[in-house]
């Protein structure tokens, strides 16, 4: 049980900087990963920035994802193969379903990111927060995209999934650090003593703060 998310973020920041990470970044799932990501990076020293997936749902089923994008410079499409053959999408049809998420994707960069500039992957250690993962799905489609970037190896960081998600992303990232893994997990929000909605504006404010103490150190 972890007091709060900055609670939780000390804690993993702790057994992240006994690893001896060679030229860490340190990219949030918003929003909740944000005050987790931020005590990490402060401890590791590291830039703080976000790594922003939109889901792209089924026309009749918008809970089931036929793709995910994931900002970036270009954006990166990836594909749930099995959704896509189910439905038989065509390139056009993809492609449709895709430019309607765009937007919002771009909203999101525009609010939380503004002007500031995302720090480059290439060769770096990249460490992947959030404050929990159920399924891992969205951690997931973050670190398939991630491998297109050429990054020295990829870390996911989690507080706390169950026993059978953490084996999952094993098999997708370098190395995974899990501090509590419960084999009865149901809601994330069960593991935290308080777990408040975040609002973008507090996720832009953390953000800002971790750009000025690196501007600062």
């Amino acid at each position: 049980m972890f007091q709060d998310r900055k609670d939780a973020g000390l804690k993993l920041a702790a057994e992240l900087a006994k690893r001896g990470l060679q030229d860490p970044v340190v990219l949030a799932l918003p929003r909740g990963g944000v005050p987790v990501a931020v005590e990490v990076a402060k401890a590791l020293k590291a830039p703080l920035d976000l790594i922003l997936v939109r889901k792209v749902g089924a026309p009749d089923n918008p809970e089931l994802a036929v793709a995910a994008i994931v900002d970036g410079d270009p954006p990166d499409i990836v594909l749930n193969r099995e959704v896509v053959d189910a439905y038989s999408f065509n390139d056009d049809q993809l492609r449709d379903l895709i430019a309607k998420e765009r937007p919002e994707l771009e909203r999101r960069r525009t609010t939380y990111r503004g002007e500031r500039a995302s720090p480059s992957v290439d060769a770096k250690t990249v460490v992947v927060v959030d404050d929990g993962a159920a399924t891992g799905t969205t951690m997931k489609v973050a670190i398939r995209a991630l491998r297109r970037r050429s990054p020295r190896e990829i870390v996911v960081a989690l507080p706390v999934a169950p026993p059978e998600t953490m084996t999952e992303l094993a098999m997708e990232a370098d190395w995974t650090v899990c501090l509590s893994q419960p084999p009865h997990f149901q809601a994330l929000s069960q593991h935290y003593l308080d777990f408040p909605q975040l609002s973008d504006g507090e996720v832009v404010a953390i953000l800002d703060e971790a750009a000025q103490l690196r501007t600062a150190g």
